[in-house]
């Protein structure tokens, strides 16, 4: 690694008073994004020859620069750092975010995706001090990119001045190697084979990396690296759930055991078992030139990564249905037990959906020193998303073959049965039908509905920066040590499309051209013109962790195969139909129609400037500064066929301190505060009409919507010990304002009478006046109409005659909200013990966060208690390590439709009001990795993840559980050599 001279020259001044922390500092140049931007690694004859370069390699050196990172960091931070050239700790980013401190995360399929810091899901991905690009203002989900890539990993959760503004919980900093930073010809790589025990599928997982740099004299010197990833898996997710609902009714002699009085009934029974096949390709390309003067440097830095797949899902719901209890009908904390569901059918669906994503973020930029004391930097980035989602259905419906026959082609009746129900614990409930092939016979399941989606979004920004840096500007005040200042402005164009095409309850509307007559369709039907379209599905290890009940009909299905290619599958419809009066011509492309409704376009322009100084007392250090950030904003949408446009702006100043206090060599005190916001997310921003494919709910946003802004404050101490040994404390506060809340009205819509399926009548909002828009939210329910039938036909009376409406969620700005709590973390290495055993060291650290919103709830996806317990073993080339998370329950959604007639006290909605409040249970997860030097060379890894299959649980407010999810253990082998 090469330094330049103001480098240089700061290490000196900064450490003067601790030169223990030399060694440290240049460490801290490999990795921190802190000093990032001072990374010219050019050639100097003034560079501290007491500098020592310290490479990373292994568990425990891992561990020592992370928290030599936070030591020596003048921020609040936390950080994760590569064991080697293309080892993170975790093969996944948010996987290895988790451990630490303050940081939770939320998964996909099991894997981790994106994180919470603070219990504040509204943080920053940045890549090299940069923006990246996903489908919202998120920026790139953390699983699309490679953690091979990536040299460390930053969460900064007190800001300085100089920070890209738009976090409110934190930055999530991404940095990848540098070429200078080589010192010589270096190429890794890794190939993994990753196994998935609920699809039993084997898939590789590669890395490589190849980087060198030259000098050439007086020209200068040139570096270069390349990194390549491609990732293939197969994975799948279970989930089974049930609507709940209290009820005023007598379980053999006793009342229900809410608050109220009410028993709560589980109907509704649903299963959805998801295969997801996952491909991810990424590449990175770096290059750097550094003149001989040791003066400054240019780089070019250009990252991509594709993401495509199937996620092919099937769902099986029952629906209708009345309860039927007799001497064995019990109830327990989940609500009534062992009870039937009487006359109920059910609604077998196939999915396919997913995300294929480009995306890139490309930067050009250079540094150059004009004097000893002033230094220039500048940028320009651009970064961008594409993204489609394809999103298909096929749903059939229990229609009797043999009924529809025998009556000449009339009667369209349903295929009924009964159901009974019981659970054991939070095991997978026992459903046993009285017909069980209610699911199978494809005599009894008719055609009802395909649906075709492309769901388009394009996200681009490109970002412009300058910052000038002056070092001891003023001889009078050397207690000054650097002031920084700079201008940053984006372009951000945000536009979302969708196109549909949909032929719609095809059972019932489908009729022969030649007679009038009904042409409904069967399964059989289709598999007698396309053989084996229509298979028997049931997975040999469904729920396998979260243990049966007993029997359960819904694990066995009847499937449809082709929705991977619903071009083919629409053709194949074309022949059914034809000769009908849903016969059609064209390809699937040519049959989509535009959704204006769903049509979004956000144009943001940001402008930004900012100056901070760098103080230094000796024993105290601070940076101090502030952040004057201007938005101007608008949205379009379509109405009635025209474009229309909505502008918004507003302007933000946002004041940032750090302090630390060394108290000893060995002792730091760190004081920040800061004001923070994060814009409204493009979706939160666009008025557009976005109406589900039943037309009985939508969504709906604001371009008048103000930012969440939060005023935040941190104290903390830290204690460093030895080599690496680190305990530290620190209180934190957020008071959030301009909180984004919600709110629901029943809107009026044209469409509802010809378009509204309202087979789940009790969640069809109604009108007091047809054509009419209410705030006020009225349903029915079991209480009114008990026999579903009656419930159905009274709530499709009221739809012909355009009294129900589209059930709409509005974002508007809230009142304030807070999240408060402490840190504690803890890691030493026991090097002190003879022989193997110092090899041993231990990772802790605990989090409490309590928080409130405006609606009382606590924040969103917000445990109060979350520990890690990291166990890990390094010695002469071997190495192990058990990590264990845990985070207690916490609010996962609001307005959730098949808990929101749940409050606390269990008692009947009277006024329409909504609760829906969904949590998640607690849970913890268990993670082992192994690594074995076969030489200097070559290294034998292997990695089990969620080793112990925890699945997930999800609550009502009454605390019973209303759903289940479970995902793949996963478990790697693979070798990883170095040259």
């Amino acid at each position: 690694m090469k330094l330049n001279r103001i480098t240089s020259s700061l290490i000196n001044k900064q450490h003067k008073s601790n030169p223990a922390l030399i060694s440290a500092a240049a460490l801290i140049l490999m990795t921190s994004s802190t000093l990032a931007a001072q990374e010219s690694e050019n050639t100097s004859a003034t560079a501290d020859k007491n500098i020592e370069v310290i490479e990373v390699k292994g568990i425990l050196n891992s561990m020592k620069a992370a928290a030599m990172l936070k030591r020596t960091d003048g921020r609040i931070v936390d950080a994760v750092v590569a064991e080697d050239i293309g080892k993170l700790p975790d093969n996944n980013i948010a996987e290895a975010l988790q451990r630490i401190t303050g940081v939770s995360i939320n998964s996909d399929f099991g894997v981790g995706d994106s994180v919470s810091i603070r219990g504040l899901p509204q943080n920053r991905v940045e890549l090299n001090g940069r923006s990246t690009i996903g489908d919202s203002r998120d920026g790139i989900s953390l699983q699309d990119f490679p953690s091979s890539f990536l040299k460390t990993v930053e969460v900064v959760k007190s800001p300085t001045a100089d920070m890209i503004e738009g976090a409110l919980g934190g930055t999530v900093s991404l940095r990848t190697v540098r070429p200078l930073e080589l010192d010589k010809l270096t190429a890794a790589m890794s190939l993994d084979a990753e196994y998935a025990d609920k699809t039993e599928n084997v898939a590789p997982i590669f890395s490589g990396s190849v980087g060198n740099n030259w000098d050439f004299d007086e020209m200068g010197t040139f570096g270069a690296i390349a990194m390549f990833s491609y990732q293939d898996r197969e994975i799948r997710q279970d989930e089974t759930s049930s609507r709940v609902k209290p009820q005023d009714i007598v379980i053999n002699a006793q009342e229900g055991n809410t608050p109220s009085g009410n028993a709560i009934v589980r109907d509704e029974h649903s299963i959805e078992q998801y295969v997801e096949k996952r491909e991810r390709t990424a590449v990175n390309l770096s290059l750097q030139w550094a003149p001989h003067s040791g003066n400054g440097m240019v780089y070019l830095d250009l990252s991509g990564t594709k993401r495509s797949g199937e996620q092919a899902g099937n769902s099986i719901l029952g629906v209708a249905g009345s309860l039927s209890t007799d001497a064995n009908t019990t109830q327990d904390a989940n609500g009534v037990n062992n009870y039937t569901l009487t006359n109920e059918f059910g609604i077998p669906k196939t999915y396919s959906d997913f995300r294929d994503t480009d995306s890139f973020s490309n930067a050009l930029g250079a540094e150059w020193s004009l004097t000893d004391s002033i230094k220039i930097s500048g940028e320009v980035a651009v970064a961008s998303s594409e993204s489609i989602r394809p999103d298909s259905e096929f749903t059939l419906r229990p229609i009797e073959k043999s009924t529809f026959e025998a009556s000449g082609g009339v009667d369209l009746v349903n295929h009924l049965y009964d159901g009974a129900f019981s659970q054991d614990g939070n095991r997978l409930p026992s459903i046993i039908h009285s017909d069980p092939t209610a699911f199978t016979n494809p005599q009894n399941l008719a055609l009802r509905t395909f649906k075709s989606e492309d769901r388009k979004t394009n996200n681009d920004e490109t970002a412009v920066r300058f910052d000038i840096e002056m070092f001891e500007p003023l001889s009078s005040a050397n207690w000054i040590s650097k002031v920084k200042a700079g201008v940053r402005a984006t372009k951000r164009d945000y536009e979302y499309e969708q196109y549909k095409v949909e032929i719609k309850d095809i059972y019932k509307n489908a009729i022969n051209d030649s007679d009038g007559s009904l042409a409904t369709l069967w399964a059989d039907d289709y598999n007698a013109l396309f053989p084996g379209s229509f298979t028997t599905m049931s997975h040999d290890n469904s729920f396998n962790q979260l243990g049966h009940s007993g029997q359960n009909d819904l694990l066995t299905f009847l499937t449809y195969n082709g929705l991977s290619n619903p071009s083919n599958t629409y053709a194949q419809l074309q022949q059914l139909l034809a000769g009908t009066n849903l016969a059609s011509t064209g390809s699937l492309h040519d049959n989509q129609e535009f959704q204006e409704s769903a049509y979004k376009n956000v144009v943001e322009d940001t402008a930004a400037i900012y100056i901070s100084a760098y103080l230094d007392f000796d024993s105290v250090t601070a940076i101090v500064g502030a952040r004057y950030v201007t938005t101007d904003l608008e949205s379009s949408v379509y109405q009635n066929g025209v474009k229309v446009t909505g502008e918004n702006d507003y302007t933000d100043f946002l004041p940032s301190l750090n302090v630390t206090y060394n108290y000893s060599d060995e002792t730091l005190f760190r004081f920040a505060a800061a004001k923070v916001m994060r814009r409204a997310d493009f979706s939160e921003l666009s008025p557009a009409f976005d109406v589900n494919n039943d037309r009985t709910g939508a969504t709906q946003g604001a371009i008048d919507l103000e930012p969440y802004r939060a005023t935040q404050y941190d104290l903390s101490v830290e204690h460093y010990f030895n080599e690496g040994n680190v305990l530290s404390f620190a209180l934190f506060y957020k008071d959030v304002k301009s909180f984004l809340s919600n709110e629901s009205t029943c809107v009026a819509s044209s469409t509802t009478a010809a378009l509204q399926n309202v087979t789940q009548w009790n969640q069809v909002c109604q009108l007091d006046t047809a054509g009419v828009s209410q705030d006020n939210m009225v349903y029915s329910d079991a209480t009114n109409y008990p026999v579903d039938a009656d419930g159905f036909n009274h709530v499709a009376g009221l739809r012909d005659a355009g009294l129900t409406g589209i059930d709409t969620v509005k974002n508007i700005n809230g009142e304030n909200g807070s999240v408060q709590g402490f840190e504690v973390g803890y890691q030493q290495f026991f090097t002190s013990l003879p022989g193997a055993f110092s090899g041993l060291g231990i990772n802790a650290n605990y989090t409490y966060a309590d928080s409130e919103q405006p609606n009382g709830n606590p924040l969103l996806d917000i445990s109060k208690n979350t520990y890690n317990l990291q166990v890990f073993w390094e010695h002469e080339g071997f190495s192990t390590r058990l990590a264990y998370n845990y985070r207690d329950g916490f609010l996962s959604t609001e307005n959730e439709k098949r808990v929101e007639n749940i409050n606390s006290n269990g008692s009947i909605s009277q006024d329409g009001t909504v609760y829906g409040n969904n949590y998640r249970d607690d849970r913890g997860q268990l993670d082992f990795s192994a690594s074995w030097d076969i030489n200097e060379n070559f290294t034998l890894v292997g990695n089990a993840t969620n080793l112990t299959g925890e699945p997930s649980i999800y609550l009502s407010e009454l605390g019973g559980a209303w759903k289940y999810t479970e995902a793949d253990r996963r478990y790697s082998l693979g070798i990883r050599a170095k040259f």
